[in-house]
């Protein structure tokens, strides 16, 4: 499929063409994937460097980035959010939706109520009593359990789960593996042994959340484990029983939550960042990657490290470490002249 010429993407976007309107594009593509008939893209003065330094066809680059009245050599695109632009772009690129209609291979329970136009790949299983919205496409080994149900539009990959009782808005996404409503992880100690406590809560996704490959969103022991509208959870992640996370909140992959930790809204947390359970973490707070997070964090809070702190004291504290070797060499010098000009070394 051809993109078309640089002016018309213009017009699609709202952007400003500097340089050629006219050069035909079929494709857009990172900056170390481009050919002459590429739209390639920046973010940054870095990457706009290394796209005007390729052999791309255009570049798509925010307005903030381009100087008035300077020459790029290369034909420019200039949109107020690159990462708005494309979205829309890839998305007219996007593959189309496979046809509505029921594999023959599906196993649905005849107490089950299946929306219109659904599609249902092969080797689903619904189960009893659930409920699946409109134009929900459900892609080959999903599983829907008892009582579960689905929102209209949503969109859930090959082999991902949704089980008995759990809830999922319109537009949800599961990408494949992703396991919604898995029993929570308590155990009792009795008689020197663990004995499973059962886990008969269940999990709500809010309308337009997303949950990465091979994510776990464990049940509720009572009650809900609830993600909030828009917010989207990367791959390989652990959502603990009962923790609650709010609206548009984004979770990088390998984070993990341990029961009952609460999280606001219009968070956004780096991978591979841990929190202890019984927490609560305002909105509008922003986590490092790889942070480790143990205690109540207020609304606002930038954190990093390990464990987490105010983000601007923990980068102080990691250039006073890599300042140590240079601060023991200058004391054990101060040592050696101490001990020289002691009246015992005379």
């Amino acid at each position: 499929m051809t993109l078309g010429t640089l002016g018309s993407i213009a017009e699609r976007t709202g952007g400003r063409v500097i340089g050629d309107p006219d050069v035909v594009l079929e494709r857009i593509a990172a900056v170390d994937d481009v050919d002459a008939v590429t739209l390639t893209f920046a973010t940054d003065d870095r990457y706009l460097r290394a796209a005007l330094a390729s052999k791309a066809g255009a570049v798509l680059t925010d307005a903030t980035l381009v100087t008035a009245g300077e020459t790029y050599g290369k034909p420019l695109l200039a949109v107020a959010s690159v990462r708005i632009a494309l979205a829309d772009l890839l998305a007219a690129l996007a593959p189309p939706r496979p046809a509505p209609g029921i594999h023959v291979t599906a196993a649905i329970d005849p107490s089950a109520a299946v929306g219109r136009d659904v599609t249902i790949g092969p080797h689903v299983a619904i189960g009893a009593r659930a409920r699946i919205g409109d134009r929900t496409i459900l892609g080959a080994g999903v599983v829907i359990g008892a009582d579960a149900v689905v929102g209209a539009d949503c969109l859930f990959h090959p082999r991902s789960v949704l089980l008995d009782r759990c809830t999922a808005g319109d537009r949800v996404i599961l990408q494949s593996g992703a396991t919604v409503g898995s029993d929570g992880f308590g155990w009792a100690f009795v008689e020197g042994a663990l004995r499973k406590i059962p886990q008969i809560g269940n999990v709500t996704l809010g309308d337009d959340v997303e949950i990465g490959s091979n994510t776990c969103v464990d049940r509720g022991q009572t009650g809900a484990t609830s993600i909030g509208p828009g917010t989207k959870i990367d791959n390989l992640c652990q959502i603990g029983h009962n923790s609650r996370i709010g609206k548009h909140t984004a979770l990088a992959a390998m984070n993990g939550l341990a029961g009952t930790t609460v999280i606001g809204d219009y968070v956004q947390v780096g991978g591979q960042s841990g929190f202890a359970g019984h927490i609560t973490v305002g909105s509008r707070v922003t986590i490092a990657g790889g942070s480790h997070v143990w205690g109540d964090v207020p609304d606002g809070s930038k954190l990093s490290g390990r464990p987490a702190r105010n983000h601007r004291d923990e980068v102080r504290g990691q250039e006073l470490l890599r300042k140590l070797p240079k601060l023991f060499a200058r004391v054990d010098a101060l040592e050696i002249a101490i001990d020289d000009s002691s009246p015992k070394a005379q």
